[in-house]
């Protein structure tokens, strides 16, 4: 059982998919594209929800049942059509990209940890003028070798250690099982969001769980947001 996360933080992990970004309509409308390209029916949205936050390779593989010929096809076509359209059709989730700066500003390590791979990562927070708030912007690897979120929060790790980063009390915010157990598998416990594409079962695997930007603000043990002057 992992120790329930209590700030200070020495540093802080985030999911990017479902927890800084509603990505959801880039990403159904490039998987429903990709399907398209390749002549196979094209899943309803609700199931193609489920594809959000997963590595992407896992879902042709255990989703769509593609083997491993099929889903280097649907990858290619899936990148080249995400990147040119589908990585800017999101938005920030209310409150997340105003949490972002507030934590740079509290001078908190900050590493992204996304199964995303880092460019269209890094693209994203670039177009929402965030990218400059973290330390290190950590996804899954261009060739897809590294993708699993067990792998990815490993790397962000690294990363961090090498920048002298202490890492004694670590936490992950995220909204999938995957983050949960990516996370859990180097002794990291997960903040987990209801805002993002993970179900009540998945959240009830999480450390703590905050059901608003500004819950989670408090659980990072941030002061909270400054109210308008009258």
């Amino acid at each position: 059982m992992l120790p329930t996360p209590r700030p200070p933080f020495s540093a802080i992990l985030l999911d990017l998919d479902g927890t800084i970004t509603d990505s959801a309509p880039g990403i159904t409308d490039t998987l429903a594209y990709t399907f398209e390209q390749l002549g196979m029916p094209v899943p309803e949205y609700e199931q193609l929800l489920r594809w959000v936050g997963p590595p992407i390779m896992d879902s042709f593989r255990d989703l769509a049942g593609m083997d491993a010929a099929t889903a280097d096809r649907a990858l290619a076509i899936y990148r080249e059509r995400y990147l040119d359209r589908g990585a800017y059709d999101a938005t920030l989730f209310d409150g997340m990209g105003t949490l972002v700066q507030q934590i740079a500003a509290a001078g908190i390590p900050l590493s992204l940890a996304t199964s995303k791979p880092e460019l269209p990562a890094t693209l994203m927070l670039e177009h929402f003028t965030i990218a400059q708030c973290f330390t290190v912007i950590t996804g899954a690897s261009a060739d897809e070798t590294r993708s699993e979120k067990a792998d990815v929060v490993e790397e962000a790790l690294r990363r961090l250690r090498e920048l002298d980063v202490p890492l004694d009390n670590v936490v992950m915010v995220g909204d999938r099982i995957h983050d949960i157990e990516g996370a859990a598998a180097h002794g990291v416990p997960t903040i987990a969001v209801t805002w993002g594409y993970g179900s009540d079962a998945e959240h009830a695997e999480a450390a703590l769980v905050a059901s608003s930007t500004d819950e989670l603000r408090s659980l990072l043990g941030l002061p909270a947001k400054a109210r308008p002057a009258a």
